[in-house]
């Protein structure tokens, strides 16, 4: 690494042993995990820190660190959690560079203003797309999310519901999703459609058991406060005083989505989220998520959010592997249209 580069001095205050030792990791790991991402060499002798690398790869390590420390006055500090904080130092940077209306102390600091606290849980948003977007469900009736896989799209709506139903804004929370394998796949498993669909809600279960603890979610749902829904089992209903979150949205046909949206009653609150990159839908059928987005656009009291491969908050390479295949679909879809001409021609 190039140590040419003017060094950077930080000091971290108070001075405490335990919360070093969180920030710096096993053999300090952690500090190595942010030299590799952002290309800085750093060392430390107790609470003082020296900081070699570029001018804007110092300051945004030295923003991170000290971001990094205030989270050890609260909570451990794991691989996840630094690469979730080192992804939104990588935000911060496009934002930056895009001279974007968002200051970065908006986005170090969303807890007051933007966070989500559940019982067990504080979920802190990533990025002005996820700040957005929370800000968008908490004053709007229906919320589009859509965008690729690791975006957070299902998991703040998930936080989202929760808060709700926690401070007593809805008295129920609806999990919807369209069951676009019922036939050759789903009817190979076991029970009712209900449980046909159940091992593909998974996630959503995941996220109501880390934010309300698997006893609550469990009573809750004996109680049918916390309900579990196909699709098809909503027409004719009118959801009031309710959180629905209508999740794969992208696998609903134009009709379906159409028969949700007009189930929300007065007092709910809807998001609907998608990748519409990811349609399983026959080939005959458009995607009800891209018929809904022409159609519904500019709507007052809907809002749409649109993520992208910068908001993925996974593992690195996810983020790459998003990229690569928009990258691959494009040079095919280019490819595709020049054949189409030529043989016009």
């Amino acid at each position: 690494m190039n140590t040419s580069f003017p060094s950077t001095q930080l000091v971290l205050e108070p001075n405490d042993s335990q919360r070093l030792a969180k920030l710096c990791g096993k053999f300090d790991e952690h500090l190595r995990h942010i030299e590799s991402r952002l290309g800085v060499r750093i060392r430390n002798r107790g609470n003082r820190f020296q900081l070699n690398g570029s001018n804007e790869a110092s300051s945004t390590a030295s923003t991170l660190i000290l971001t990094l420390y205030n989270e050890t006055a609260r909570n451990d500090l794991t691989p996840e959690s630094i690469h979730l904080h080192l992804q939104q130092a990588g935000l911060q940077q496009l934002m930056s560079k895009e001279k974007l209306d968002l200051t970065a102390a908006e986005v170090n600091q969303p807890e007051s203003n933007h966070g989500i606290q559940t019982r067990k849980k504080f979920i802190r948003p990533r990025g002005s797309n996820q700040i957005n977007y929370i800000d968008a469900i908490r004053a709007n009736d229906i919320n589009f999310g859509v965008g690729p896989a690791g975006t957070g799209k299902t998991w703040l709506a998930v936080a989202a519901a929760v808060e709700a139903l926690e401070a007593h804004r809805v008295e129920r929370i609806l999990l919807v999703r369209p069951a676009v394998e019922a036939g050759e796949k789903l009817g190979f498993l076991p029970g009712d459609l209900t449980q046909k669909i159940d091992p593909y809600l998974r996630p959503l279960y995941d996220a109501l058991y880390e934010m309300m603890g698997v006893d609550q979610v469990s009573k809750k749902m004996e109680k049918n406060i916390i309900e579990v829904a196909p699709l098809a089992f909503m027409r004719g209903r009118t959801l009031n005083n309710s959180f629905i979150i209508l999740d794969e949205s992208q696998n609903t046909t134009r009709e379906q989505m159409k028969m949700f949206l007009t189930r929300i009653g007065f007092g709910s609150t809807a998001v609907i989220t998608g990748d519409d990159t990811q349609i399983d839908l026959p080939s005959r059928q458009q995607s009800g998520l891209l018929h809904v987005k022409k159609v519904l656009q500019n709507i007052p009291g809907i809002t749409f959010t649109q993520f992208n491969s910068k908001d993925v908050v996974r593992h690195p390479l996810v983020q790459r592997i998003v990229e690569a295949y928009a990258d691959h679909e494009e040079t095919d879809s280019t490819h595709s249209s020049h054949i189409k001409n030529t043989n016009r021609n």
